[in-house]
Parts: C-alpha cells; sequence; structure tokens
C-alpha cells in the first residue's frame, strides 16, 4: 500500500516523499482512514511502530480541509498531550516536517524551560499545540491556553501518562474542552487500569492493535546476565570494550544512578552523558543531540526521559536495572531495531532482580537467554528461579537446610516420644544440649543422697 491510497493530500505527500518515506507502516494503513472519517481511535503498537505519524498526518488534513472556516484568528484546534518533554519536542518536529507545504502551524509547550518563548508562540497563534500536562495546567490558570475551540484530542503514551501520576491532570484538562471531540488514544501497552479511562473518553473507536502487549519485536536479540551483587558497571566496562556496540543506550532505576554510571564510564574513557528529570531542558536536549548525532556513545537514562527518545541505528539498548514493571521492559528494548533494522538486548539481573526477571519472562511468553561466559556469575540462585535451566548450585541448597540436621535426632530416638516432641518446637541453637541432658537418667546411680533425690522428682512432678 502506499499513502496515495490512504487518500492522503498531496501538499503532505510532497512533504513525506521529501522526509524519504515511502509506504505506510501496520498501524498507519489502520489508523489512518479511520481517523480521516472522523472516528475516535484506540491504537495499541509498540514504541518504533510509527504511531506519530499515524495520528498526525490525518489531523494535518483534517485541520488543513476546514482552515478555510477560521476568520478570527488561528485557534488551538488539535490538543496532543504527552508524558515527557522529549516526547513533545519529537512529535513537534515530526509535525513540523509533514506539515510543511501546508499552512498548519503548530507549537510545543513544555516544562523544565522558561515560558517567555512559549508565551510569544500562543499569542501568535497554532493550529496544534503539544503539551505536557503539567505545563499546560500552569499556562491555563494564567489564562494563556484556550481549549474550547479544540476538535480533536490526542493522548500518546496513555498508559505513561497513568504510571507518572497524570490521570488527575488530563481529566482538568479534558473538561476545558468542547464535549464533543474526536478522541485518538494511542498507548504502547494497554494495562486492565487503561479500560475506565477508554470507556470515559472513547465513542465507539476503531480499534488498532499491531502486536499482542506482550510480545517484542522479533528482530531484536535478548540476552541476561545473572551476576553477583555489585558487579553491574564491571560487567558494562567490560561489554564497552567491544567496538561492534557504536550506541548503547543504558537504562537505570534511579537518576542518582544515571549519574553515577557516567561518571563510573567516563574513568574508562568512554563517551557518556546522562539524561532524566533533574537535568535542565538543555542539558537533556544537548545530550539528545550529541547521542544522535554519534559523538556520545553512550546515553544513560530513566525510564521517564527516555520517552521520546526516537533513534532508528541504536545498536545496543542495556537494561543496567530490570525494571519492576514487565511492560516497562517492551517500552525500553523498543528502543531498538526500529525502521526495520536488528537490535541487541542485554539486561543485568542481580539476585533481588530475578523476581522481576520471572514477571518479564511471563509476560513476554518466552525465556530470556542467560549469558553464562562471563567473569561475574551469581554464585546462588535461588531454587524457585531454576525451573528450566538446571545449574551447578541446585545442589547445594538441601546439604544446607536446617531440617536435614534434626531428622537423625528424631529417627535414633524412636522410644522417647515425649522427648522427640519436646525438642520440634525449640529449633534453636540454644536447645540443642537438652537431649545430652536427657542421658543422664542412664546414669542412675546417684552421688546426691536419696532424700535430695526425691525432692528434685518432687518438683519436677509438680
Amino acid at each position: 500500500m502506499t499513502f496515495q491510497e490512504l487518500n492522503i493530500i498531496p501538499p503532505i505527500l510532497k512533504a513525506l516523499s521529501k522526509e524519504g518515506y515511502t509506504s505506510p507502516t501496520p498501524i498507519q494503513e489502520q489508523s489512518i482512514p479511520g481517523v480521516l472519517a472522523g472516528r475516535d481511535l484506540l491504537g495499541c503498537a509498540q514504541t518504533g511502530t510509527g504511531k506519530t505519524a499515524a495520528f498526525s498526518l490525518p489531523i494535518i488534513q483534517l485541520l488543513s480541509e476546514q482552515s478555510s472556516s477560521i476568520s478570527t484568528g488561528r485557534k488551538i484546534r488539535s490538543l496532543i498531550l504527552t508524558p515527557t518533554r522529549e516526547l513533545a519536542l519529537q512529535i513537534d518536529e515530526n509535525i513540523k516536517a509533514y506539515s510543511q507545504f501546508t499552512n498548519i502551524r503548530c507549537t510545543a509547550i513544555v516544562g523544565g524551560v522558561s515560558q517567555k518563548a512559549q508565551e510569544r508562540a500562543l499569542h501568535q497563534g497554532a493550529d496544534i499545540l503539544i503539551a505536557t500536562p503539567g505545563r499546560l495546567l500552569d499556562l491555563m490558570n494564567q489564562k494563556r491556553v484556550d481549549l474550547q475551540f479544540v476538535k480533536i484530542l490526542v493522548l500518546d503514551e496513555a498508559d505513561r501518562m497513568l504510571d507518572m501520576g497524570f490521570i488527575h491532570d488530563v481529566k482538568r484538562i479534558i473538561t476545558k474542552m468542547p464535549a464533543k471531540k474526536q478522541t485518538l488514544f494511542f498507548s504502547a501497552t494497554m494495562p486492565p487500569e487503561i479500560d475506565k479511562m477508554v470507556k470515559s473518553l472513547l465513542v465507539n473507536p476503531v480499534k488498532v492493535e499491531i502486536t499482542p502487549v506482550s510480545s517484542t519485536v522479533d528482530r531484536i536479540e535478548q540476552s541476561v546476565y545473572l551476576l553477583e551483587m555489585g558487579n553491574k558497571q564491571n560487567q558494562l566496562n567490560l561489554l564497552l570494550e567491544d567496538k561492534s556496540i557504536v550506541s548503547a543506550l543504558v537504562f537505570t532505576r534511579t537518576k542518582r544512578g544515571a549519574d553515577r554510571v557516567t561518571k563510573d564510564l567516563a574513568k574508562i574513557n568512554v563517551s557518556a552523558q546522562a539524561i532524566h528529570g533533574n537535568k535542565s531542558q538543555n542539558d537533556r536536549q544537548n545530550a539528545l543531540r550529541n547521542f544522535k548525532s554519534g559523538a556520545t556513545r553512550v546515553l544513560v537514562a530513566t525510564d521517564i526521559a527516555a520517552r521520546g527518545i526516537d533513534i532508528d541505528e541504536l545498536s545496543h539498548v542495556i537494561n543496567f536495572n530490570l525494571p519492576n514493571i514487565p511492560e516497562t521492559y517492551v517500552h525500553r528494548i523498543g528502543r531498538t531495531g526500529r525502521a526495520g533494522l536488528s537490535g541487541t538486548a542485554i539486561s543485568f539481573c542481580e539476585v533481588d532482580e530475578l523476581p522481576f526477571l520471572k514477571d518479564i519472562e511471563k509476560l513476554i511468553g518466552k525465556t530470556i537467554p542467560e549469558v553464562k561466559d562471563h567473569p561475574y556469575p551469581m554464585k546462588r540462585i535461588p531454587q524457585s528461579f531454576k525451573s528450566g535451566q538446571p545449574s551447578k548450585s541446585s545442589n547445594s541448597k538441601p546439604g544446607n537446610s536446617r531440617p536435614a540436621g534434626s531428622r537423625p535426632e528424631s529417627s535414633s530416638r524412636p522410644a522417647s516420644s515425649k522427648a522427640a516432641a519436646s525438642t520440634k518446637p525449640a529449633s534453636t541453637r540454644s536447645e540443642q544440649p537438652k537431649p545430652k541432658l536427657q542421658t543422664k537418667a542412664k546414669a542412675n546411680p546417684p552421688r546426691k543422697p536419696k532424700s535430695e533425690w526425691f525432692k528434685k522428682e518432687s518438683k519436677v512432678s509438680r
């Protein structure tokens, strides 16, 4: 299929040709006709499948066809809400490219930078506004944004907005828009919690699901290193000695972790920059620009900051920390293997992350191959995580179990059932000598006078 067959107007086709687009991706094929027909849309597709063009192209076309009816200045007629600054700026860049031969104007407003330039852009007017919820609410409260003319609402990366706690902000923003509008709801994953929001916002939507939520891109080669505690940085340094790893996006769980990994890589002369919420917007954009251009070999990021990182030729994704939400793993590794290329996803896992690994494998429906040829193997893998992969350490656990030491004692004294019963509840080391005390009953010839012996017996019987 071609974009012409999707009934895209000539100015947009010209822009697509200039940008090197040849044919639509599956999500674009299935989404664009429904959106052009004015239908609400529920789109579920992994990152890197072309979601941005799937909603941007029909929006540009619909607004271009309606532009003649706007005679009182430029009004915001489409709002695109995204969870992160990077993603908002990426969408803004794409829409400007797609609409370059139309009269459509778009602008992005995000936090982390001065709002002065954004105020000027809003004053000049915009047909399409791309925004993060926090900054948009700020400007709405200052009466600088008017959403009463919005005809098309897009919630992009909706699952992440929910994860990040933006649900209430999004609801407040929606109340400021007309009740009658077209809503496009895009998400890489569809957890159950999102259903309530979908039902409240969408009316008889077209549902487009390109790949199952639990699946990962087949082109991506996945592997995991089971590491002894405290050796992740050593293993990362060792991996990066391989010059075939041209570019690597490394995910950490925390901002401090991202900074620490970046500093440690600098010590071995690996060019790396960190990108996370504590960095200024300018620093984040510079880091992203350097990574895309190849000036920086490694970009170390937290999950939130990584949304909007769109790099076609990213060779490796490395999970320095495994995510505790299995869907996040799908998001992460989807950053590589884009635009039809292959990719490699490598994960580091310490013993306390084994439950996360198990959840991820359950979600994606496959066991991630373990790399065993490395200098930092996990010394002891809990029995519950050995299913399906025999390990040398599997024989060590039974020998160390405490009950094994107690069984011979109980079986060697079948006659003294009361004594056995009394020693079972008390399994502490302090009570172990008690069976030896009972052996004094064998030494019946008393060393003390009989009178004292009988007193002792009476005390016991009481």
